[in-house]
């Protein structure tokens, strides 16, 4: 994935040397060169990671900082002088998320983006929600409230009608027997016989299916069973 990033400093020689570095590594790079031209661009865009000196013109760069936490998590890297209170930096009242200190090795600054950046991917694949919908051309299936729509209208699944939909849309193209069927929807201990698959597929096709006839949605394999498509 491209990344994209804010680099704040007064001293224009340093951006443009660190802009050069990180385009190299295939970064998309933004110069801001006061603390409220920083802010503002944060604002206003969306950035993967914000470089941020302390020392800056206009509003310094702590202040940036905290102003920047009210309204982002992006991650910031903090460019200090020797000497800065790196405690208060690190802070609850500012919250950034590194720091290095100048003179800094081009390097090494690499390697601490890098390192964020790579936290804040597995970071936000994490707190990815899973989706409970399951869409498929004019059907929607909604796992958590087990409702069943076609077209927008809402579909009157009985629990096993529902739980068979919900393995075969789970399983496109999967082919399952009337005995594969009979024992993971009713369980092994299920007295009838496989003649019970052949009516709730019957019944559910009479719900979901335009013409029951001529499935749509869910198929017969003649002489091995069903599947959705």
């Amino acid at each position: 994935m491209a990344y994209r990033i804010l680099v704040v400093d007064d001293e224009k020689l340093i951006v443009k040397g660190i802009k050069f570095s990180l385009e190299k590594e295939d970064m998309e790079i933004d110069a801001a060169y006061d603390g409220e031209e920083a802010y503002n661009l944060a604002k206003s865009n969306s950035y993967s990671l914000i470089l941020l000196d302390v020392m800056l013109p206009k509003i310094d760069g702590l202040e940036v900082c905290r102003m920047i936490r009210e309204f982002s998590d992006v991650p910031i890297i903090m460019v200090t002088a020797k000497g800065e209170d790196i405690d208060k930096i690190m802070g609850l009242e500012y919250g950034a998320d590194d720091y290095i200190t100048k003179p800094f090795n081009i390097l090494e600054l690499k390697a601490r983006i890098k390192a964020i950046l790579r936290r804040s991917v597995r970071s936000a694949a994490k707190q990815e929600p899973k989706s409970n919908i399951i869409k498929a051309r004019d059907m929607e299936i909604d796992l958590e409230s087990r409702r069943c729509f076609i077209n927008g209208r809402e579909k009157n699944l009985t629990a096993k009608e529902f739980d068979l939909l919900e393995l075969l849309v789970k399983n496109p193209g999967k082919v399952y027997s009337r005995e594969n069927l009979l024992n993971t929807i009713w369980g092994y201990g299920y007295p009838g016989d496989a003649r019970a698959v052949d009516v709730h597929v019957r019944r559910l096709r009479e719900k979901i299916e335009a013409t029951p006839s001529e499935p749509q949605y869910i198929h017969t394999k003649w002489g091995v069973g069903y599947y959705f498509q």
